[in-house]
Parts: C-alpha cells; structure tokens; sequence
C-alpha cells in the first residue's frame, strides 16, 4: 500500500513539475513576445512614414499632373490619358529600338535668359557653366536674331523663342507656366549682363539646399557697375546672408527692420526659385506690366515661409553685374540711344522706357493695395510673422 502510495506521489509531483514547467515556459515566452510585437509595430510605424512621405513628394513633383475631377470640357476623355505637365527637353525626331527601351534623362535645373546678338560672347560664357552641370537652357531672343546663334556648339541644344522688343517678364509671364517648368527642382531666371567667373551652379545648388532657401540670388561683386540694394553686395567673410544691416543712407536697415530690402529680398537681375516658390511668383508677375518693376518687394510672398530665412544671398558663389541695358540702348554700358522720327525731334529710347516702367510700378502697387483690400480673408504673413515674432519677445522679458 506504502508502495502504492509512493509511485502514486511521484507520479503527482511529476505532473506538478511538468504544469510549473510549462508555465515558466510561457512566462519566459511573454517578453519574447513583447520584443516581437514591439518590432512588428515599429515596422508598421516606419513602412507608413515612408508612404506618407512618398505620396507627398510625388503630390510636390507631380501636383499639376494629377487631374482631379474632370470638367465638363475634359470628361470625353478616360481619365488615365490625360497630362497635364509638360517640359522643356528636346525630344529626337526617331530612335533606335534599343534607345525607346531607356528611361529618358531629364535635367532637374532650368535656366531661362533674354538675350541680344550684341550680348553673344557673355551669354556663351554663362551658358557653358550652366550647360556643364547638366541645366536645361532656353533663350529668350529679344532682337529677332536666332541663326547669330548656331555656330556655338550648343546653339542646336538649346530651346530658343523669338519676339522682337519683349522683356524677360514678358516671356517667363508666355513661355515659363507652372505646368510646363514642374519637372524642374530649380529655375534660374537671369539676365544676359551677368559675368559668372566666380560662380559655380552646382556648388551654388548645394548652399541653397543645405540652407533651406526657397528664393536667392548670388551675390553682387562690389566692383559690379550697377548694384540698387546693399543687400545684394557680396560679403568675403560669409557663405550666405539673409539681411543686412544699414544705418546709413535713404533705406534704413536695423535689427528691427522686417522685410524688403532690409531681409527677405532678392532683385529681378538674378533671381533664383525652387519649383513651388515660381507656382507662386508666376502668379504675381502681371501679364500686362512687363518691365516687372515692383516684384522684387513681392517675392517674398513666395517664399513658401518666413521669407527672413526661405529668402538670401549666397556670398561664396558671386556674379559681376555688368549694367548693360539692351532693350532700347546700345548693347554697351552707359550709352544712349537717340531715336529721330519723321519731322520730329530724336527722343532717348532708354528715357522712354524708364518712364514706361515708373508708370507700371505705380499700377503694380495700386494692384496691389486693392487686392490686399478687397480679399478679406488674406492676412498678411510678414505681419503675423512679426506680432508671433513680438509676443515671444514679451514672453521671455516676462
């Protein structure tokens, strides 16, 4: 019976074992477990993320091609045919079959230049460099003469578009719609007088992207013959800046001083726009005022931000800003050009369009004035950047 007993016990605590063993089993499961579930969520976690972030960068590099609801004039169409975004790169007539099989390289920079046959030799010079860190070009002929043009071993490269006696404006306004320049991360929108010895694009690119700039300009060699704003002189002991300070003088540029031209600003010679900050700016380039005088007090607007910092001027990278005035001069600094009409005194083409000009920034800041007048649900960002920027400063006193 003892015998019994006895095997009848150990069988129990055999079985007791077995149970308690299989419990520290499980208990030695449940952190296992846990690093398992977390690991799983993390994956989740970063798997979306990246989702997001895809889906909201092919939204900024493919927004203008995305055709949402279709409108009645579109809705012939099956959805799947329609673009809307174009480009500027030349395509070949033919191709290999070998060749239709290649992804097409597409330059991800643009630059846009008026030109003068009188200008060929500069322009030659800024368009090697730009052509060597692999831009799309395209020409905006000003005077009617293209075939001065092809002898250059680029000219057959380049895009080139003829309108006798038109502006820059006028042709970015025609010729540079969101929707035909949204390939490009960059447009570079300059004029033809611009001496580029000191400038590399590509080092210029990388400045403006590590800075977070949306508009820029390099900046202006000192020894330039026309510089407008102080703000846009090169200094020798910075990489970029974003203001300047200027006590002296008819603008007066403190450390209270918000907004152009003390911060935030670039001028028209020489502007630089990422693809977003030139959605804006054509906007607010006027089809009809073609001289563009006023804009650059404007673009800061644009700025995609707080213009004080989306906006600058990169110091390392300069240009010389030659002051040549091609429409209606010369085609040589400080020369004037006198126009006779029949049996009327000669009148100074260039006095003729300054005043033309004048004229359109008076227009330019009644347009203006109204807009910010009759749209009652536009607040001003510089203000609200400057009432946030104000209470933070009575904070911290507090």
């Amino acid at each position: 019976m003892k015998t019994f007993k006895s095997w009848h016990a150990l069988i129990n605590k055999r079985n007791t074992l077995y149970e308690l063993g299989k419990i520290g089993f499980k208990m030695k499961q449940l952190p296992f477990m846990g690093v398992i579930c977390i690991v799983m969520l993390f994956i989740v976690y970063r798997t979306t993320i990246y989702q997001y972030h895809k889906t909201e960068m092919e939204m900024k590099l493919y927004r203008f091609e995305m055709v949402k609801q279709p409108s009645g004039k579109l809705r012939s169409l099956p959805r799947g045919i329609m673009q809307v975004r174009s480009d500027l790169e030349i395509r070949p007539l033919w191709m290999s079959s070998s060749s239709r099989q290649a992804s097409v390289n597409m330059n991800k920079n643009l630059l846009a230049m008026p030109v003068g046959i009188m200008q060929k030799e500069n322009v030659d010079n800024v368009v090697q460099k730009f052509l060597a860190a692999n831009f799309t070009i395209i020409l905006f002929h000003y005077d009617g003469n293209v075939d001065g043009w092809w002898d250059l071993d680029w000219g057959d490269k380049a895009i080139h578009v003829v309108a006798h006696n038109q502006t820059k404006w006028w042709f970015a306004k025609r010729f540079l719609h969101p929707n035909v320049v949204s390939i490009y991360d960059y447009i570079f929108l300059w004029d033809e007088d611009l001496g580029v010895d000191h400038f590399d694009p590509k080092r210029y690119l990388q400045i403006v992207k590590t800075a977070g700039l949306e508009i820029s300009q390099p900046a202006l060699d000192p020894d330039s013959t026309e510089i407008h704003h102080k703000i846009t002189i090169r200094s020798r002991t910075k990489k970029l800046h974003r203001r300047v300070y200027e006590l002296r003088g008819k603008t007066k540029c403190s450390k209270a001083s918000e907004g152009p031209p003390c911060s935030g600003f670039v001028e028209g010679m020489a502007p630089v726009f990422t693809r977003s900050a030139w959605y804006c700016a054509w906007h607010l380039v006027q089809n009809d005022l073609v001289h563009g005088w006023g804009l650059d007090m404007k673009l800061g607007y644009c700025s995609q931000g707080v213009s004080s910092k989306k906006v600058g001027v990169i110091d390392s990278e300069y240009i010389v800003h030659k002051g040549i005035q091609s429409l209606g001069g010369s085609g040589y600094p400080a020369t004037r050009t006198t126009v006779k009409r029949n049996g009327a005194s000669g009148f100074d083409l260039r006095t003729e369009i300054r005043r033309q000009s004048t004229w359109e920034l008076e227009v330019f800041k009644e347009r203006w004035n109204r807009a910010v007048e009759e749209d009652k649900n536009w607040v001003d960002p510089f203000l609200r950047y400057q009432s946030r920027k104000k209470q933070t400063s009575t904070h911290l006193r507090s």
